[in-house]
């Protein structure tokens, strides 16, 4: 058993995130406030879009899309299985039925096609995943869903830093959910958003997120005259702390460092591995660029090992690596599902694993991780 070890995954938190936190706290108003709205403020326009609206996660902002959507029982929603397990479960807590997509080979996304072939009348949404930051095509899925007349959502839970046709993910998207989990390159802890171009959505995801309030708590407070709120519908508690936002605005100032330094590690990553037989590497696509939040590797007939028996060798060789993206219809909780063929999703969850990369990965721990797997291919 070897003594190194190479973590999968590191967040990026330093003095200055901590300094940002403490200094929230100090002032007296740690829940959502002031730091909130200009956490959405930047964040909205980093990514393109006008609005954006602070959650608790990524999967309260794909519940609340699709509440504000008004998809419910009786509705159906295309959604990759080759996917957290997040993006499927947000269907169901509005009542509706998710049916699995399969994906393309090369991203793990779903495509116009694949959509395509399992849409029916009852389809009102897609909620298309930018996987492991990888980029879908936006220009072609977006244009398809305009003319079959149904709301496209976009989970852009890992896509924060990439870009497609030029622009970053999330321009021009008419409602994309995002992740602060700590896997991500942007991290709050826990926390997500929301981003719209629509105001009146933009406000009634405001008040979705705070029991259907119609004035904020943070505006009833900053009020010199009482303020008698009213509750409007049956809403959700979904907030981000000031607490969380104020980390959050310090990762945003070095989110596009961030992407440039994986997007080298990966490039290196490339050229490691490009003479090693069997072993298909995550790409940008042609239409984008990914941020590498995740790099993961298929393993094709000609490599001598099986995907488990690679992860049982890198953690010997104290390397932590994990499968990859998880297939939800293969999970016991979509046990009553009876899915179309998912041959791609199915190839991909079994011969695929994620390689270590984050900001504190050293071109000693990449030399390591592939002399494992250059050995295992011999």
């Amino acid at each position: 058993m070897s003594a190194r070890r190479i973590p999968v995954m590191v967040p990026c938190l330093g003095e200055e995130e901590a300094q940002a936190a403490a200094e929230a706290v100090r002032s007296g108003w740690v829940a959502q406030g002031p730091r909130v709205a200009r956490f959405e403020e930047e964040f909205a326009a980093s990514v393109g879009a006008r609005h954006g609206v602070a959650v608790s996660s990524c999967t309260t902002a794909l519940h609340l899309a699709l509440v504000l959507l008004e998809i419910g029982p009786g509705d159906e929603v295309v959604v990759p299985s080759f996917s957290f397990i997040a993006t499927a479960n947000a269907v169901r807590y509005v009542g509706a039925t998710p049916v699995f997509a399969d994906v393309d080979l090369a991203t793990g996304n779903v495509t116009v096609a694949t959509v395509d072939a399992v849409r029916t009348p009852h389809t009102r949404a897609v909620v298309a995943v930018h996987q492991g930051g990888v980029p879908f095509d936006v220009a072609a899925l977006r244009d398809a869903a305009g003319r079959w007349g149904v709301s496209l959502v976009e989970d852009a839970a890992c896509a924060a830093g990439s870009t497609a046709y030029g622009r970053p993910v999330g321009a021009g998207s008419t409602i994309s959910a995002w992740s602060f989990h700590p896997r991500k390159l942007l991290t709050t802890g826990e926390g997500g958003m929301v981003t719209v171009d629509d105001p009146q959505w933009a406000a009634r995801l405001r008040r979705l997120r705070e029991h259907g309030m119609n004035v904020s708590a943070a505006d009833r407070h900053a009020s010199a005259q009482p303020v008698l709120e009213s509750y409007l519908e049956t809403a959700f508690n979904y907030r981000m702390t000031d607490i969380q936002a104020a980390v959050g605005l310090v990762q945003l100032g070095r989110l596009a460092e961030l992407v440039a330094q994986r997007r080298a590690l990966a490039a290196r990553y490339h050229d490691l591995l490009a003479d090693i037989d069997g072993l298909a590497p995550v790409r940008d696509p042609e239409y984008g660029e990914t941020n590498y939040q995740s790099f993961w590797v298929r393993l094709d007939g000609e490599y001598a090992a099986g995907r488990d028996e690679v992860l049982a060798e890198l953690a010997a060789a104290g390397v932590s690596a994990r499968r990859g993206i998880m297939a939800a219809h293969l999970e016991p909780a979509y046990a009553d599902v009876t899915p179309a063929p998912l041959p791609v999703t199915e190839r991909l969850t079994r011969d695929s694993l994620i390689l270590p990369l984050h900001h504190a990965l050293t071109e000693a721990d990449q030399d390591h991780v592939v002399d494992v797997l250059r050995k295992l291919a011999r």
